[in-house]
């Protein structure tokens, strides 16, 4: 009787032990549909149709850009199929990852792109995401030299496009931002206009357009903005753009009107 006992026993532990094992793993695919979901609800990281008719242009950025890609889109409607990379292009280290994916095979005409908020932020020893920046234990994600060497090398890769690229600064920090330092923004931006001014880059300096506005346009001790502040950032986005594509097309040689 002790033995068929026993047996029973470790029988329920087996197919409790197969249960778990089992919900666990249903678990998994749930949340990565979960999160595949969150991507086809967000339209700005849907990919669009071109009109064939139509200039080709890359958004590349964070967060920020997400929040202005659908009012660029609809700013620029009938004058350029604007296009991004389905997901939050983070910080630099990323981007030297994805680049090539993110550039694919067609051409691009314009590509303005960012990378700096994801770089400078602060991370807890084990990579705990937004770590408070007077922690000695906390460092950032990338610091300013890697930044500098990371984004050299995703210029050169941009360049080799032919497109004409527009950098965009990041914008502000403002006080009380968790796991950020305010002025760091400013630093970061400096290495980088460094770079950009060395390959005679156009600017289209968003911190500078944002800077006096922050109290309007941007959410209180944190780095996003608001839907009013997404939509500032885009007016000043499909400018540059236009400007841009202006240029581009005022360089382009004309057709010989005498043949």
């Amino acid at each position: 009787m002790q033995t068929t006992t026993t047996c029973n026993t470790a029988l329920i532990g087996l197919l409790l032990s197969v249960l778990i094992a089992g919900s666990a793993w249903s678990q998994e695919p749930a949340r990565q549909t979960s999160q595949k979901r969150v991507k086809q609800r967000n339209p700005s990281l849907r990919s669009v149709t071109d009109d064939p008719k139509l200039p080709r242009v890359l958004l590349i950025g964070d967060s920020i850009s997400i929040g202005y890609t659908l009012p660029v889109r609809k700013q620029l409607q009938g004058v350029a199929n604007v296009h991004r990379p389905p997901t939050n292009c983070g910080p630099t280290t990323r981007g030297l990852s994805q680049i090539d994916a993110w550039l694919g095979k067609k051409q691009w005409d314009v590509i303005h792109f960012n990378w700096g908020l994801h770089d400078l932020k602060y991370l807890g020893p084990q990579g705990e995401n937004l770590a408070d920046p007077n922690l000695k234990t906390s460092h950032q994600q990338v610091p300013i030299d890697a930044y500098e060497r990371n984004l050299r090398k995703l210029v050169a890769r941009m360049l080799k496009t032919k497109a004409t690229l527009i950098w965009c600064p990041t914008t502000p920090v403002p006080a009380g931002a968790k796991g950020r330092v305010v002025g760091d923004a400013v630093r970061y931006n400096a290495v980088a206009l460094k770079i950009m001014q060395e390959h005679k880059i156009a600017v289209d300096d968003l911190y500078a357009f944002s800077k006096p506005r922050l109290k309007s346009i941007q959410r209180a001790a944190n780095v996003h903005f608001t839907s009013a502040g997404s939509q500032a950032l885009a007016t000043q986005v499909a400018r540059s753009i236009r400007d841009a594509l202006a240029n581009r097309a005022a360089s382009q040689p004309s057709p010989n009107t005498n043949q």
